[in-house]
This record gives structure tokens, C-alpha cells and sequence, in this order.
């Protein structure tokens, strides 16, 4: 065992560095690709089979009628949401009138909640249509929502590759949920 000011070297590991290391295992289910649809089939899809689970299981925040409000389990930031629609479709092109309109109303309510409960000073909204724009799950539409603050963008994701997340996703979805309108 080395010395407190002594440096640790581990054999096999490469060139020893000063970086200091956040072991984050349970991420390598996002990086394998597991729960993901491999294709347009709806009997593999997450935003298929969450609706399905209750609430607290399947992190949602709120349902509507037409769409849903669910914290993402890979986030960007705290509190990143997604508003998904019920019906198994991949192209927001492909969405009825009515879903779009529920997407939207959504979508403004998810940015009200957040911004009473967290305090956030804005946010990026958008959509990656298809696996070339960037989707991860393709197969099944989703909007996100994901809340910034002034200088969220520190150095942990820029140098260390890291993302710290202040709040388990069971207590963010709680406080969302029991701020959420109506």
C-alpha cells in the first residue's frame, strides 16, 4: 500500500495520470445497447413497455392523453425529460395533429415544472430524427427537455467525461410529478 503522498501505480494500466476516477458501471447497459429496439418493432420498445410500468417503476412524471412525461435514464443534465408519445411511430412527420399539439403542451409544461422545482436558467429542446441524426432509440418519436444552468458545463464532462447527477432519478421524478399542474 503507497504512502498517502506517495503516488499509486497499478501494472497494466498504461501511463499513470493525476486524473481521479468515477467508476460508473451501471452506464455500460446504455453503452451495450441493452433495452434498446433493434428495429420498428414496438414489443422491444422502452417508451412502448414504460407506460405499461407505474409510475415510481418507469420514472413518469405525468400522462396525458395522447403522450407521456418521462425522466430520461441516461441524462444529459438533472431533470432531463422526454415527452413521448403513446403510439408506436418514429418520424414526428408521421404524428396526428392532436399528438402534436400534446407533444407541445407538454413539452411548455415540462419547462414550467423544472423551472419552479430546479430553478433552471434554460433549455435545449429538440428531437434526433433517425439513427443518423443521432437517435437512440429511432424506432419510437421522443422530444427532449433538458434543463442548463449557468455554468453546468464545468469541467467534469468537458476534461473528465463525466456527468454528475446531484439527485437519484426517483426523487427528481417525485418532485416533478408533485409539481406538475392539475
Amino acid at each position: 500500500m503507497s504512502q498517502p503522498d506517495e503516488p499509486l501505480h497499478q501494472d497494466g494500466i498504461g501511463d499513470q495520470d493525476e486524473l481521479d476516477r468515477l467508476w460508473t458501471p451501471h452506464r455500460m447497459a446504455y453503452i451495450r445497447g441493452e433495452n434498446k429496439p433493434t428495429d420498428a418493432s414496438s414489443g422491444e420498445c422502452p417508451f412502448c413497455r414504460v407506460p405499461k410500468l407505474s409510475d415510481e417503476d418507469g420514472l413518469v412524471v405525468h400522462r396525458g392523453a395522447l403522450a407521456f412525461v418521462v425522466l430520461n435514464l441516461y441524462p444529459y443534465a438533472p431533470g432531463h425529460l422526454m415527452v413521448c408519445p403513446y403510439r408506436h411511430v418514429a418520424d414526428y412527420t408521421e404524428t396526428t395533429d392532436e399528438e402534436a399539439g400534446e407533444i407541445a403542451d407538454l413539452t411548455r409544461t415540462a419547462m414550467r415544472v423544472v423551472r419552479a422545482v430546479s430553478g433552471a436558467g434554460g433549455f435545449n429542446i429538440g428531437m434526433n430524427q433517425g439513427h443518423i441524426a443521432g437517435a437512440g432509440i429511432a424506432a419510437h418519436l421522443h422530444q427532449h427537455v433538458v434543463p442548463r444552468w449557468p455554468g453546468d458545463q464545468n469541467f467534469m464532462p468537458i476534461i473528465g467525461r463525466t456527468k454528475t447527477l446531484p439527485e437519484l432519478l426517483g426523487e427528481t421524478r417525485q418532485l416533478f410529478a408533485d409539481a406538475w399542474p392539475g
